[in-house]
């Protein structure tokens, strides 16, 4: 029997989807930083300190220039990645260090609304801030859980960029508690329907060791 880790560590994501079809747009944006003589790494903090740069507007109130900052550092995440692989350099440290700043930006972003909604007291901006972030933590502690034990989480329906393409709009178009209603409600959705696929490979996984005779 196949292992469906394997299938699904394989399975293209809507995130891959997206480098394929801008490719003609990173892969020149990606040698022009390279001739700069930024790293990607470099390139990976830049975003993240761009994104600290949005959260100061957002904990002031200022959604618009707030989502700016947020909408125009999101092609961050793919450009570093397209720098490694044009240098050659795609190792397992810049992916270690670009997945870490991901969860570092993303809390950023909602520390950022979170002190905003504190400040003015509005408990349900707060709640659905919280939600939010829980959710978009679990999407990604779940699927690195799942692969540091052997299994595949490529899966469900608000990865990373799709959460960054539902929030920034919503605070350049002033329509927060609705983005952050979709992302809190959409995001544990996701990380429950990882629990369950990693679920379905284990419960495969230990049904392959009994017809072979092993342990699971």
């Amino acid at each position: 029997m196949k292992d469906q880790s394997s299938s699904a560590t394989t399975r293209k994501t809507f995130t891959d989807y997206l480098r394929l079809w801008f490719k003609w747009v990173l892969d020149p944006l990606g040698r022009f930083f390279n001739r700069l003589g930024l790293t990607p790494n470099m390139v990976t903090v830049i975003g993240m300190i761009g994104n600290c740069v949005g959260a100061y507007f957002l904990a002031r109130g200022d959604m618009f220039t707030g989502g700016l900052w947020v909408l125009i550092m999101t092609p961050i995440d793919a450009l570093d990645g397209t720098m490694a692989r044009l240098r050659g350099e795609p190792g397992d440290f810049g992916a270690f260090v670009d997945s870490v700043s991901d969860r570092y930006s993303e809390l950023i972003i909602y520390g950022g609304l979170l002190y905003y909604y504190l400040t003015v007291g509005e408990p349900l901006g707060g709640m659905l801030t919280f939600g939010a972030a829980a959710g978009s933590v679990l999407v990604s502690y779940v699927k690195a859980r799942a692969e540091g034990l052997g299994y595949g989480a490529k899966v469900g329906l608000l990865t990373r960029v799709e959460r960054y393409l539902v929030l920034a709009p919503s605070l350049v178009f002033n329509k927060l508690y609705l983005g952050l209603a979709i992302i809190a409600i959409f995001a544990n959705i996701t990380a429950l329907q990882r629990i369950w696929h990693v679920r379905a490979q284990a419960h495969a996984r230990m049904q392959t060791a009994k017809s072979e005779g092993k342990k699971p």
